[in-house]
């Protein structure tokens, strides 16, 4: 087994009309066993901002710690918000800086950029960075995420029915990994508001 599958995990970012959405699941394990299930992998630098983590469970927390450490310096320096274009170099450069005894992380990042004009994009656990027009992926229930994204996705999406888009593929795709679920946790943000709800899945 991979470390990156150690802890499982599944993280879907889904982009709409001004708006975009990012889901993950609830599920900590160590391999099969079943440890928490209400663990954090989805974390907000601001409020047009979002970063989740997918992969080993530690390192997911030290680099969210290390992230918001840079992104309040940036802060103090700049006087404003960091764009998510920005603040995906800002991760790639973190994390290609431990290349040679990297992060076991995925990242996904999701912000509203000028214009209120959604951005999307993952990258692998040494920075190097894939972007996207529609949705991204990560974590152990990747695969299912992928196929079930593909069959939902529509452009141009309101709030509501993104929320409902991004909560079923998520539900139907870790419904196929056994190493993620237990429900899931959904942010939907809007240029005026962000709003998080949590979903109940199959508790096995």
């Amino acid at each position: 087994m991979s470390i990156f599958e150690y802890n499982g995990s599944a993280l879907v970012a889904m982009v709409g009309k001004n708006c975009f959405a990012i889901a993950s699941d609830r599920r900590l394990g160590v391999q099969l066993q079943t440890i928490a299930t209400d663990f954090q992998r989805i974390f907000k630098i601001h409020d047009k901002l979002f970063l989740g983590l997918s992969g080993l469970g530690s390192d997911t927390q030290t680099l969210h710690q290390r992230l918001v450490f840079r992104h309040k310096l940036y802060q103090l320096r700049e006087e404003r918000d960091m764009k998510p274009e920005t603040f995906a170099s800002l991760v790639s450069a973190v994390l290609y800086e431990k290349r040679f005894g990297p992060y076991f992380c995925q990242p996904v990042i999701a912000g509203l950029g000028d214009d209120d004009q959604p951005f999307i994009c993952t990258m692998d656990s040494i920075g190097a960075k894939e972007l996207a027009k529609d949705f991204v992926v990560a974590g152990t229930a990747s695969e299912s995420l992928y196929g079930a994204c593909e069959s939902m996705f529509k452009p141009d999406m309101e709030a509501d029915e993104l929320f409902e888009t991004i909560s079923q593929a998520l539900l139907s795709s870790v419904d196929r990994d056994c190493l993620s679920g237990w429900g899931g946790h959904v942010y939907v943000v809007t240029p005026t508001e962000v709003t998080e709800r949590t979903l109940k899945g199959r508790m096995d």
